[in-house]
């Protein structure tokens, strides 16, 4: 049986650093350096998530939001 946590996330790209903020139990606020172009923030935030909750990026899934700033993401 494997539990998933479900967490909502507001991206911010083409900011100067990659830095994760938790702002409630679930909420987080993640900026990334990537542009919001082709996926590419998308999949930094993915990775900063990843390196948070020292995780492979695999356990990461992006369920909704995939062209918005607002996100949910599965982790696995």
């Amino acid at each position: 049986e494997t539990y998933a946590m479900k967490i909502s996330a507001k991206i911010k790209p083409t900011s100067k650093n990659d830095e994760i903020k938790k702002i409630g139990d679930t909420h987080f606020e993640i900026r990334v350096k990537a542009r919001a172009q082709d996926g590419k923030a998308n999949c930094a935030a993915i990775k900063a998530l990843a390196a948070y909750f020292k995780i492979p990026q695999s356990r990461i899934i992006l369920r909704t939001g995939a062209k918005s700033k607002q996100k949910v993401f599965e982790i696995l």
